[in-house]
């Protein structure tokens, strides 16, 4: 099989942020912080088992970290298949798989970059950082649809949305007033809801128990608010079901108009987040969607986090 990509075209990729969604520093940035990450797996994946000959002998791969980092990010970016990014490589489409196999795990681990020395994996680590700053929360769900699991499984129906009536699984995104990534939960089946998955998290809990911090939600969220203190903050109810006056109905759409405009950053962290094709529909193994979806979620941070450090300098 001949090689596609050489050193030109490898370059050329990196240059366009349009194939990998990430500019030319980031990407630099990631082979610097991954790339000795991947040699240590893969040396200790060597060495754990038993071998003939010794370690570095044989065959070299073909398919360097770089590129495997590019293949990876060029899957998430546009969900190509593995079959055409096997041909644009030049390798076989098994190697390809491995190599996001391997890449996709350490991508989803960094977490969500806030600043060049501040990064954050855990919702503790946010309510900490939210606290520190005096910056308002702000927390929603989304959801990506999956393929419908096969017929016989007992968790068949746990896949099914409430909302959109379709096999789908859910992350709960949390951003800052301005609209930056600051968390993305693992995926839970699409049947859960929103304030059962937020109690799941341990939201209650950090809230009850950490700094003074107001969270922004939508309606899906409403009652947390009542077992946080009022840190969690809600649409607000509607106090007559049937006939309510109309003094009434225009104050309450006032403040429903006036919490939306403050809870819409969120609303358009998701929206570039669904930009990169895999969290459009995803049609492989489901048990993969909580990597992509904190992947996707570390890039897109690390990118804007870039973005405000280049801007302010």
């Amino acid at each position: 099989m001949v090689r596609v990509v050489g050193s030109r075209t490898r370059a050329a990729i990196i240059r366009s942020q349009r194939i990998t969604g990430l500019a030319p520093d980031v990407i630099a940035e990631l082979v610097a912080e991954i790339g000795p990450l991947w040699h240590e797996r893969y040396q200790a994946v060597l060495t754990s088992r038993p071998r003939r000959r010794a370690v570095g002998a044989g065959a070299r791969y073909k398919l360097v970290f770089i590129d495997r980092l590019l293949a990876t990010l060029v899957h998430l970016r546009h969900a190509t298949t593995h079959d055409v990014l096997a041909c644009w490589f030049g390798v076989d489409r098994s190697t390809i798989t491995r190599a996001i196999g391997e890449v996709r795990p350490l991508l989803a681990e960094r977490g969500c970059t806030v600043a060049p020395d501040i990064r954050l994996r855990t919702l503790a680590e946010v309510i900490d950082h939210l606290g520190a700053s005096g910056q308002t929360g702000i927390i929603d769900g989304t959801e990506v649809r999956v393929r419908r699991p096969a017929v016989g499984r007992k968790d068949r129906e746990k896949f099914i949305s409430g909302k959109n009536k379709q096999n789908a699984v859910k992350s709960m995104v949390g951003t800052d007033a301005e609209g930056r990534l600051l968390f993305c939960s693992p995926a839970e089946p699409a049947s859960c809801a929103d304030i059962t998955h937020a109690r799941k998290l341990g939201l209650v809990e950090l809230l009850a128990d950490g700094p003074a911090v107001e969270i922004l939600a939508d309606a899906g969220y409403q009652g947390l608010g009542a077992q946080t203190g009022g840190r969690v903050v809600t649409p607000p109810h509607r106090k007559f079901k049937k006939n309510p006056p109309e003094w009434h109905e225009e104050m309450h759409e006032r403040q429903r108009k006036a919490h939306s405009s403050r809870r819409i950053r969120v609303e358009h962290g998701i929206g570039h987040l669904k930009n990169w094709r895999s969290l459009a529909r995803h049609h492989g193994r489901r048990e993969h969607m909580s990597d992509i979806i904190q992947s996707v979620a570390g890039l897109l941070s690390h990118q804007q986090a870039a973005t405000a450090s280049g801007t302010q300098t």
